[in-house]
């Protein structure tokens, strides 16, 4: 097979690759995306050739034209790769030779490699994709926040190990998913000041002769400034995969979110109500309504989770420098941002809508003998040791359960029965108004320590008007 001319390799072969080899090699099914970025980068690039002395003015006036004619056709639809083009570069490199002619633009590949200019469009598309990330987050996190601000003062059953632990507003609830996406925002900040350097400039690994101007390319691309070892550049994906990480975890905190309300959905929670407009039927059963967004999200999660280890499996072994493994870098952080964003709108969507049932969550909140710790809280304080305050309040509970009642329930005799120490004060704890009040401290279930949760959640996710 003969080597084609638009290639970016070639000179030193006797003959093209076999077409086996050419199958495997094409990347462009997938990197054709970046092409945008591409051009930008391109764009950048012939600004720093023209100021080192390698173009003239009227050699970047046309080429300047060039790129945006050539962005335009990309973005119309009306330039696409060759069935034979290897990746996004050679078939850019064609398209801009068409439009500006060979003796100018063959001038546009001098100082630099396919490897930094992939480097550098891997970062440009993950900073793009992550004020993506940054709307859909805080439009979820602002869902939440309605939520738990039209439902304040709503109790509800906490749980540990999914059983009936102490009650909790619904509102401490809800807010208890905002702020593991809280840190994801957080993350996603603190991983930008890493990936904001320009890998441009590094060349295929050791750097150019040129004498180009990195900090001139970085500056146009909106990078804060060059990265700092040119193999390190051109070989380390560890942002890339620190992103899809984030993405995968923002995939498990909505999947465990997810869990829940598949379970509060069903008929023996009845904690809440689908809205029809998300959720589902059955093909058969006339009566369903299923909870598809949040099986379909919790789904999603483990495919998150699969691009990250199958792109950290990859990374593992890799010597320095470039090797053309890293051209798997790119499908999972594609599918990894690509799942997000589907997910996010309808996820958001139905939390939104989410109709909670207030009298049955205010009615399951004491039940489970919820209440018992702060029975055994209560004796402390009267100087009861906790050690025997627990097990005094161990016995109550056992009570409760031969006799099938509440702890509430429990008459004064048998109180005193279990213990002397058991009087009828303790019934002033008996209460989940009492129980929630009582947890005042800094993040706690009390009213004023979740209002102060939501005004501080407000400043990320204000409510929106009308």
């Amino acid at each position: 097979m003969a080597q084609s001319n638009d290639a970016l390799w070639g000179g030193r072969f006797a003959s093209g690759p076999a077409d086996a080899l050419a199958a495997l090699s094409k990347s462009t099914h997938f990197d054709w995306r970046l092409a945008s970025y591409d051009l930008l980068g391109t764009s950048a690039h012939i600004k720093a050739l023209s100021a080192a002395g390698y173009l003239d003015a009227d050699e970047l006036a046309i080429l300047e034209k060039a790129i945006i004619e050539l962005d335009k056709r990309v973005r119309s639809g009306s330039f696409r790769p060759k069935p034979e083009e290897e990746d996004v570069h050679a078939a850019l490199e064609r398209g801009l030779i068409e439009i500006a002619g060979a003796d100018v633009a063959g001038k546009v590949r001098a100082g630099r490699s396919r490897n930094d200019q992939i480097a550098t469009l891997v970062r440009s598309f993950m900073l793009e994709a992550a004020d993506l990330l940054q709307i859909e987050l805080t439009e979820y996190l602002g869902a939440l926040c309605d939520q738990a601000e039209d439902h304040v003062g709503v109790a509800m059953p906490g749980r540990t190990h999914f059983q009936h632990a102490q009650p909790v507003l619904l509102s401490h609830h809800l807010l208890a998913h905002a702020w593991p996406q809280v840190r994801n925002l957080q993350r996603i900040e603190d991983w930008r000041k890493r990936a904001k350097k320009s890998p441009y400039g590094a060349g295929a690994l050791a750097g150019n002769t040129l004498g180009l101007d990195p900090n001139l390319v970085a500056q146009e691309l909106g990078f804060d400034a060059p990265t700092e070892n040119s193999m390190d550049a051109t070989s380390a994906r560890d942002l890339v995969a620190e992103f899809v990480f984030i993405c995968a975890m923002i995939g498990i905190d909505l999947s465990r979110f997810s869990e829940e309300i598949i379970a509060w959905s069903t008929y023996e929670f009845g904690y809440v109500k689908l809205d029809d407009s998300f959720s589902t039927g059955s093909s058969i059963m006339p009566q369903k309504k299923n909870p598809d967004i949040a099986e379909l999200a919790r789904g999603k999660s483990g495919r998150l989770i699969g691009n990250l280890s199958g792109l950290l499996a990859t990374l593992k072994g890799l010597p320095l420098s470039y090797n053309r493994d890293l051209q798997e870098d790119k499908e999972p952080l594609f599918d990894s941002v690509d799942t997000l964003l589907l997910v996010f709108p309808a996820f958001t969507g139905m939390v939104a809508s989410l109709k909670f049932d207030r009298e049955r969550l205010e009615e399951l909140a004491p039940r489970g003998f919820s209440l018992a710790t702060d029975v055994a809280e209560w004796l402390v304080k009267q100087g009861v040791a906790f050690r025997d305050a627990h097990e005094i309040t161990g016995n109550l509970v056992k009570l409760c359960e031969a006799q099938n009642c509440e702890l509430h329930q429990v008459s004064d005799s048998e109180l005193q029965k279990i213990s002397k120490h058991l009087r009828p004060e303790v019934r002033e704890v008996m209460s989940v108004t009492s129980a929630i009040r009582s947890r005042d401290g800094a993040g706690g279930t009390a009213l004023p320590q979740v209002l102060e949760q939501l005004l501080a959640l407000r400043k990320l996710a204000p409510r929106k008007q009308g």
